[in-house]
């Protein structure tokens, strides 16, 4: 039975969650694709660093993980002290690097350049981070590949929802000429709240209080987390080389209860709209609130559900919708990539 040794660099909710799945298919993982999977090192900001090439317990960790425990005690860690997030890479002797440290939207670092560093050093890389895919897609791609290695990220843009693998595989041959959708659940909630009748600061109030918004909900409410998505998107399936800029999203502060009763009177509702793809020759994209009437897919789409529709040469629409999306979504995309991984090292 192969045993494919897994490095996480940053266990937050979706670290911690990725790790809980493995617990529980890990017998699943070994009867129906063949391999066992071993942490042998774990970095995180909060709970220290640890590295034990005989594998980490997953139960121990997730225990440790629940009670605040450090990682780098005794029963955990069996190697010398890493300087750094680069130095761990080095140091631990994975075959697949697990990057889930937070997104920075303007430029993907430095999860980037953690990215680089594995890539160089001869790791499989998996990420659930859309700023690496953004600003370094091609370059990460053709590192991976100059090594024998590959570059998964599927839950960059809709948590576990197949985009990048629906293209990879069932797809594979098919023309994307527009996609068009909801990507930012934050903002669908926020809407839908002032819906109901609250002000903007009272959905984000409560949208904190369940853990959906940041401290600062700029990224989310000003359309920056939407257009790094249009951007990945963009780049990965239709061949173009975007940033968030390049994007210039409008967000939703500009949206007034009175603006909402009053789309509700015409029988329609205003959503953040994410649109990419060709006209007349040129591509454009763009990220910026509209409203969309009863017919329209996305009518429907609320809390923190997501929904993205393409337009193919040969499927004039397909689309994908997720609801209700969890840390453990995300963490089923990491999954996922890692059993691609597996799947295409076996072929």
């Amino acid at each position: 039975m192969k045993t494919v040794d897994l490095a996480l660099l940053g266990f937050g909710n979706v670290g911690r969650a990725f790790a809980r799945l493995l617990l529980e298919k890990y017998e699943e993982l070994q009867r129906d694709h063949g391999f066992k999977p071993r942490i042998v090192g774990i970095a995180t900001g909060r709970h220290g660093v640890c590295i034990n090439p005989q594998g980490i317990k997953l139960e121990e960790l997730v225990e440790a993980i629940d009670s605040s425990e450090r990682l780098d005690l005794n029963r955990f860690n069996t190697q010398t002290p890493v300087i750094d997030s680069y130095d761990f890479i080095q140091q631990v002797p994975a075959q697949v690097l697990c990057e889930t440290t937070p997104v920075n939207p303007q430029s993907g670092l430095p999860a980037l350049d953690f990215l680089r560093a594995g890539a160089k050093r001869g790791l499989h890389l998996i990420t659930a981070n859309k700023g690496p895919v953004v600003f370094g897609f091609r370059e990460l791609t053709e590192l991976t590949r100059q090594k024998g290695k590959l570059f998964r990220f599927e839950s960059a843009v809709m948590d576990g929802a197949p985009i990048f693998s629906l293209f990879r595989h069932s797809l594979a041959g098919a023309q994307i000429r527009g996609f068009y959708g909801i990507l930012n659940s934050c903002t669908n909630l926020l809407l839908e709240r002032m819906r109901e009748g609250e002000s903007l600061e009272q959905a984000i109030a409560y949208g904190a209080s369940i853990g959906i918004t940041e401290t600062d909900p700029s990224n989310d409410v000003d359309g920056w987390d939407a257009a790094i998505k249009v951007a990945a998107l963009s780049n990965v399936l239709m061949g173009q080389n975007l940033t968030p800029k390049d994007v210039n999203p409008i967000g939703i502060r500009g949206i007034t209860p009175q603006m909402i009763q009053e789309a509700e009177a015409q029988g329609k509702r205003w959503k953040l709209l994410c649109r990419g793809g060709w006209e007349n020759g040129k591509f454009v994209c763009s990220v910026a609130p509209g409203m969309v009437s009863a017919d329209s897919p996305l009518y429907t789409v609320d809390g923190t559900s997501s929904f993205v529709s393409f337009e193919l040469d040969v499927l004039p629409g397909l689309g994908v919708l997720e609801s209700d999306p969890s840390p453990k979504t995300t963490a089923f995309g990491l999954l996922s990539d890692l059993i691609d991984i597996v799947r295409t090292e076996q072929a």
